[in-house]
């Protein structure tokens, strides 16, 4: 299913459990702005190519927008609209001033050089630097984009503005980036699962995990799950999956992977079929790659007992429905991945205040930001007797919607 029309039916399920007024409905679904630009650079060997950016600003109703900037082929306008809208809850479910946004470029960056990347990042800011902003709307890194990228965005804005380090997040520490960004995302997910395994009487320790993905996400939360004794048990990544039932040496994977081998060269372990990664028999699985990964296919065949959505929109509604009447417990992305928004908005914070906080302190503040949401997303599956997904729907479409009445929406 297309990711715009799973996002807004789980919107659409959420305010009618809230029981929306039609017209408000539909106002909060709109996005608030939508940006296409073309953007033109010359490539190393002297020729121009041309590609598309866009930025969709879906609601600022709570505050600033924010959402990540992509660097990837299929970058596309429903893509795009449905990131940011998911943003909007997100940002509402883990309680932080924001609203949501997105953005992305159409291109494959692993084919441009550093240089091309660097004109091409410069050329988009300055097709929508009058539209972004430390109070209207504060891209971050997402796929195929790092702190480097930020770097670029942070100085081609200052030429028009002056300097404003809180104009991106995800930035380099010494252009007042955040200590424990990076590793912000992964750490995130791994509160999420611990604070859903004590509904169960369970804990990290002891069970087995199998993690899609071994990107940034992946790569740190399988981490922080092997130091607490968990066992990953299988991984995959593009190129391709590995498993290992006693459980795999994650310290020593990621010192192969960082000397540039590629997982299934890694000693210890067998190589698997990347397509039975997710269908691996495991207490925990955990997808950090891309949406739609779980659809009405393969969902019959899962045999997790829980699935933590590290990545966007992982599940298609058709997979969540076969997955709720196995009984597997589905922690919704809009929670699940929040750790990184969630940091964001602490380097945002340190950024306006001139006052950096040390990574002791950052990661505290996360872990209470994590904990206190899967609380209140309790509370409302509760209310409303629904599943964790529409607890967090609804926790965050409420949020979004007294905003909206308090600031003067007329019906």
């Amino acid at each position: 299913m297309n990711s715009l029309v799973a996002t807004s039916r789980n919107f659409r399920h959420a305010a009618r459990l809230l029981g929306l007024d039609s017209k408000l409905e539909k106002s909060l679904l709109i996005p608030f702005r939508e940006v296409k630009v073309e953007c033109t650079i010359p490539k190393d060997d002297g020729t121009l190519a041309s590609y598309v950016g866009f930025r969709v600003q879906h609601d600022n109703a709570r505050g600033p927008m924010k959402g990540g900037i992509r660097y990837h082929p299929e970058v596309d306008p429903d893509e795009v609209n449905a990131l940011a809208q998911l943003m909007t809850w997100k940002t509402a479910v883990a309680d932080i001033p924001y609203g949501g946004a997105k953005g992305g470029i159409g291109c494959a960056p692993g084919e441009l050089s550093i240089s091309e990347l660097e004109r091409l990042t410069r050329v988009f800011t300055q097709k929508i630097h009058d539209l972004i902003g430390s109070h209207i709307d504060v891209p971050a890194p997402d796929m195929g984009t790092n702190s480097q990228t930020m770097a670029w965005i942070l100085d081609e804005y200052s030429k028009f503005h002056g300097y404003s380090p809180a104009v991106v997040t995800g930035k380099p520490i010494v252009l007042g980036g955040s200590l424990g960004r990076e590793a912000a995302t992964g750490r995130g997910v791994v509160y999420a699962t611990e604070a859903l395994l004590a509904e169960f009487g369970k804990s990290v320790s002891g069970l087995t995990f199998v993690i899609q993905g071994f990107g940034n996400v992946g790569s740190w939360a399988a981490q922080l799950i092997h130091e607490k004794g968990g066992k990953v048990i299988a991984l995959g990544d593009v190129s391709g999956a590995i498993k290992n039932p006693n459980g795999i040496d994650i310290p020593a994977l990621i010192k192969h992977r960082a000397a540039g081998g590629v997982l299934k060269d890694f000693e210890g372990v067998d190589v698997m079929d990347p397509k039975e990664l997710l269908l691996h028999e495991c207490d925990v699985l955990i997808p950090c790659a891309l949406g739609g990964v779980l659809n009405r296919e393969n969902a019959a065949d899962v045999r997790a007992k829980y699935i933590i959505e590290a990545a966007n929109h992982p599940s298609d509604p058709e997979a969540d429905e076969i997955l709720s009447k196995k009984g597997v417990v589905i922690l919704p992305d809009i929670y699940a991945n929040a750790g990184g928004v969630i940091v964001s908005y602490f380097e945002w914070v340190q950024n306006i205040q001139g006052f950096m906080w040390d990574e002791d302190k950052v990661n505290m503040e996360l872990q209470k930001y994590m904990t206190k949401a899967f609380d209140n997303i309790k509370a409302m599956c509760k209310t409303h007797e629904c599943s964790l997904r529409m607890g967090a729907f609804t926790l965050g479409v409420n949020r979004v919607a007294r905003a909206t009445l308090l600031r003067g929406w007329e019906a």
